[in-house]
């Protein structure tokens, strides 16, 4: 069962500058799944297994208030180094360094109340200011063999 919203825990950190692989889904959010899946593929034919190289969503939309067509998000690998253009559609890209605002969800990565809670409880009273990146997430454990009720996503906000 989910945490009412006023429990959640919000820790400050600083995130560290991060080079990503990432696949950029542009349209429905329902259709998501088929630029994660390659994104999946590309990480397999590289090498870039989830244990070493950390997983990220970065969503630039709010799924809820934006047209289908208009909804972007990035499904990211952490990289050590730029990739070559390959067959798959990735690019590189970056999720920039800095303090955010962080809550740790676990579950369901279907509809993560942490995120709207962030946005529409947390900020309003933190006193913060948005720092002019999207919110993103760190799926901390991926893969086939997690279950739905294992898995743990961290959701951050970058703040100023």
């Amino acid at each position: 069962m989910a945490k009412p919203m006023n429990a959640m825990h919000v820790d400050i950190v600083e995130f560290p500058l991060t080079l990503v692989a990432a696949i950029e889904h542009r349209g429905s959010p329902a259709l998501e799944h088929e630029s994660v899946r390659r994104l999946i593929a590309w990480r397999i034919e590289c090498g870039y297994p989830p244990d070493r190289h950390p997983t990220y969503g970065v969503h630039y939309d709010d799924p809820w208030t934006t047209a289908p067509e208009q909804y972007r998000a990035d499904f990211c690998v952490a990289v050590e180094e730029e990739v070559a253009a390959n067959s798959f559609g990735v690019v590189n890209k970056k999720i920039p360094g800095g303090r955010c605002a962080k809550v740790r969800h676990r579950g369901s990565r279907e509809n993560i109340p942490a995120a709207r809670y962030l946005c529409e409880t947390w900020l309003p009273q933190s006193g913060e200011s948005l720092r002019g990146f999207p919110l993103f997430f760190h799926y901390v454990n991926v893969g086939p063999h997690v279950a739905e009720a294992d898995m743990v996503t961290d959701v951050y906000l970058p703040i100023a």
